[in-house]
């Protein structure tokens, strides 16, 4: 009996999710803001908290509804088998990354410390309740801790490591990369929600990655993949109309093409090595590559040679192992 009546529950809130998702006229997503109880006294829509759990780093909508990586799955591999550290003038001895595994500004950061082979530990944020940030004042991801210093937003954290690890570097960012860390953030992430959840059968392959890799109860994880897929497919209409996205797959075919296109013949916009502009593009597109999206996007433009090239040049996970 109580089966039967948990069954009926999770059948409203479903209802419930769909109908909060379709009425809901604003979806603003803050930085990675997670999603709260399902209780009756919830604040906010189920669907704008789907749409928070995947946001970005900074306040704006962010196609960060798209963090969902197959290309993660090089996590689980043992740190001591990479080589060292490419600099050795910062050696944390401890850096934790708070985040959601399928937060697309999480895997920025993840993909500048697997760049410099940086070992890190990773603590999976549970975004209903998010106990494992209560300690912190700041209530999104990332949060990544250097030997217990706090440091959020996933920009401003790729800047401080990179000055520690560049302590001598006099030579200021240069205009194009600055240019193109700004297009990432302001452009690229908001081309990408859409995609995601272009049809119910992407949206369904979005949320089943989701559900299987974020830090879900079983409850938690019923609803979250049929209730908050059907959410965000209506959200992500709404994310067309905001940003003037007609056709998702042509936009985000542009967007790839515009990179290509600033590279400028070059192996990356950084030269012979990737810049954090490289690193931004790649770390922001590493969650949806073996998506239907991301499939698509390689197939159809020439990014994927780029992409190729990052991914040998980023190599192995530097995550510590639990």
């Amino acid at each position: 009996m109580r089966r039967v009546k948990g069954l009926a529950s999770l059948n409203r809130a479903a209802r419930a999710i769909a109908s909060d998702a379709t009425s809901s006229t604003q979806h603003r997503l803050p930085h990675a803001a997670p999603f709260t109880t399902f209780s009756s006294s919830t604040s906010q829509s189920f669907a704008q908290k789907i749409a928070d759990r995947f946001g970005k780093s900074s306040p704006s909508v962010a196609g960060a509804v798209a963090g969902f990586s197959v290309a993660a799955s090089s996590l689980g591999q043992d740190v001591h088998a990479k080589e060292p550290p490419r600099s050795q003038n910062f050696l944390p001895k401890d850096v934790v990354l708070y985040q959601y595994e399928a937060c697309p500004f999480c895997n920025k950061v993840k993909a500048f410390l697997d760049y410099h082979r940086i070992p890190y530990k990773v603590v999976e944020v549970n975004p209903i309740n998010k106990k494992e940030i209560k300690w912190s004042d700041y209530k999104k991801v990332p949060i990544l801790t250097v030997d217990g210093e706090q440091m959020v937003d996933s920009s401003d954290i790729i800047d401080k490591l990179f000055q520690r690890i560049h302590p001598d570097n006099s030579a200021p960012e240069s205009d194009e990369e600055k240019e193109w860390r700004r297009w990432v953030d302001n452009h690229l992430v908001h081309v990408l929600s859409p995609n995601i959840y272009r049809t119910t059968s992407e949206a369904l392959e979005s949320f089943d990655y989701i559900t299987t890799h974020g830090n879900f109860s079983f409850t938690e994880r019923l609803v979250a993949k049929y209730a908050g897929a059907t959410a965000m497919y209506f959200v992500s209409k709404k994310l067309k109309k905001k940003h003037n996205i007609t056709d998702p797959r042509a936009s985000l075919y542009e967007a790839a093409e515009t990179w290509v296109d600033a590279l400028k013949g070059r192996q990356y916009l950084g030269g012979s090595e990737p810049n954090l502009a490289d690193l931004a593009v790649f770390g922001v597109l590493r969650p949806i590559r073996h998506l239907q999206s991301g499939r698509d996007m390689v197939e159809h433009t020439r990014i994927g040679e780029w992409y190729s090239r990052m991914e040998t040049s980023v190599g192995d996970s530097s995550r510590i192992p639990e």
